[in-house]
């Protein structure tokens, strides 16, 4: 097993401290990252929490999942590898020659 966490259903007030605080107290935090949204630079929602081992993480998952924090209810499980996903920059394909037709603007 992984000791690394998913946490989440945070509250978008929850800090990183706030996560090291709860964790602590179930074993060693080595990590806190809370997932920011890129373009608005607000929280997520949810964050990864590494423990210093295995048996630590299950201690956590046991004693925080369902547990409120923020006046929320956690949801903390082992996180899943991150999948692949293609590659690509967004935008809108490749482009196409116009080849006129329909109406003309002018």
């Amino acid at each position: 097993m992984s000791n690394k966490l998913f946490v989440g259903n945070l509250s978008f007030e929850t800090t990183e401290n706030d996560l090291q605080d709860a964790f602590a107290a179930h074993g060693t935090v080595t990590e806190t990252n809370i997932m920011m949204d890129r373009t608005t630079n607000r929280p997520r929602g949810f964050a990864f929490v590494t423990m210093s081992s295995p048996e630590e993480a299950q201690k956590a998952i046991a004693a925080l999942n369902g547990a409120q924090l923020g006046g929320r209810a956690l949801t903390v499980n082992v996180a899943r590898p991150r999948e692949e996903r293609p590659g690509g920059g967004g935008g809108r394909g490749p482009r196409r020659e116009f080849r006129g037709g329909g109406r003309d603007r002018y």
